[in-house]
């Protein structure tokens, strides 16, 4: 290895844990990898494939819905967290607004900001959900019609879609922006388990933050819930540890091979308690979560590091929480050259020490400061 960029530790490979050194070319990307296989001996630093959140609503106390430069604030907080690429995630609104919002993160999709996460385009999540499983979600819910679709995607980016399959005329617009290259997810549903199933059939591809904001899991009514536990090849979950209950976390990774984490993050992430906005919301932060008015959970303030460490702590080997907070969403959305450790992949890598608090982060090879908590 002549680049003189090398980094030291136990890293994470296709092959498995190496100690070993990790090259970073000048072209952003791994030059290459030395080591022997990882031994018994004590850890001082690992070496993890950069962080990858498909699920960002906001952070550092900017929502991605106040548009203009708020995608650069927000990718900035979660870049300091560790994660290196994002998909910036909108709210159900009025159509004219979702437009206004797209137009603004256009630009940011084509051109990463100096310290930021990539942006890899946009989670549309809304406006064509169930209005009766709003969430958190503003009451702003209407159907999809595919002209209008298309017309939001030729503004920006958007490899993702949540909406509710029961809708009328869902089914149909799930093949066709299947066909078109587009994931699609079902999410904020009141939709049963058979509808879950016509679904994937149609060729949906995951289920949005798995268990909220869907009809859960009975044995009599299995609802969506339990069309995703029964047939889901991916499914993104929020691993805060009060969104989703430990044991239903273990439950869904019995089931759901390549479930994946999210942050489903707000304005409120990296901020003190108080007062934020969540689109048209307010919402308070407080004892460690975010809240509607009336009670209802409202995204989260949980980033990626703290997500690998929730689910180290509920007993998930540490390569195999990493693989569902990077390589898997990387795999997901079909990008090869991210969410691994290889030669010729991007150069995103975190680094972290024996108890896995953040120590560097490298980001396409640039070198970022972590945030202080």
């Amino acid at each position: 290895m002549n680049d003189t960029r090398v980094l030291q530790g136990r890293i994470l490979t296709d092959a498995g844990w190496l100690d070993g050194a990790l090259a970073l070319g000048a072209d952003g990307r791994v030059a290459g990898i030395e080591g022997r296989l990882a031994s018994g001996r004590q850890v001082e630093r690992y070496l993890l494939p950069g962080f990858i959140d498909l699920h960002v609503h906001g952070g550092g106390g900017v929502d991605i819905m106040e548009g203009g430069n708020a995608a650069e604030a927000v990718s900035r907080l979660h870049a300091r967290h560790g994660t290196t690429a994002m998909l910036a995630t909108t709210m159900t609104a009025p159509i004219e607004e979702i437009e206004t919002v797209l137009a603004a993160l256009s630009p940011h999709c084509r051109q990463r900001a100096a310290g930021g996460a990539r942006l890899l385009g946009v989670h549309l999540e809304g406006p064509y959900i169930n209005p009766g499983k709003l969430g958190a979600q503003p009451d702003d819910a209407c159907r999809a019609v595919l002209a209008q679709v298309e017309r939001l995607r030729a503004l920006a980016p958007v490899p993702l879609i949540t909406l509710a399959p029961e809708i009328p005329g869902h089914m149909d617009i799930i093949r066709a922006l299947t066909d078109a290259g587009v994931r699609v997810q079902i999410g904020h549903t009141l939709g049963s388990y058979e509808d879950g199933v016509a679904a994937l059939e149609q060729g949906a591809a995951g289920f949005t933050h798995l268990f909220n904001a869907m009809t859960g899991l009975h044995h009599r009514e299995p609802g969506m819930v339990g069309a995703a536990l029964a047939h889901a090849e991916y499914a993104e979950l929020i691993p805060d540890l009060l969104h989703v209950h430990p044991g239903a976390i273990r439950t869904a990774l019995r089931a759901i091979p390549r479930l994946y984490c999210v942050t489903d993050s707000t304005a409120a992430s990296g901020m003190p308690d108080g007062q934020y906005k969540l689109g048209s919301h307010s919402v308070t932060k407080c004892m460690g979560g975010v809240r509607l008015a009336d009670g209802t959970l409202a995204g989260s303030t949980l980033t990626m590091d703290q997500a690998l460490r929730n689910l180290v702590s509920i007993g998930l080997p540490l390569a195999e929480a990493s693989h569902r907070l990077s390589l898997y969403p990387a795999d997901y959305l079909g990008h090869e050259d991210r969410g691994r450790l290889a030669e010729g992949a991007w150069a995103d890598v975190v680094v972290m020490d024996a108890d896995l608090n953040l120590l560097d982060v490298y980001l396409e090879g640039e070198h970022l400061a972590v945030a202080d908590v």
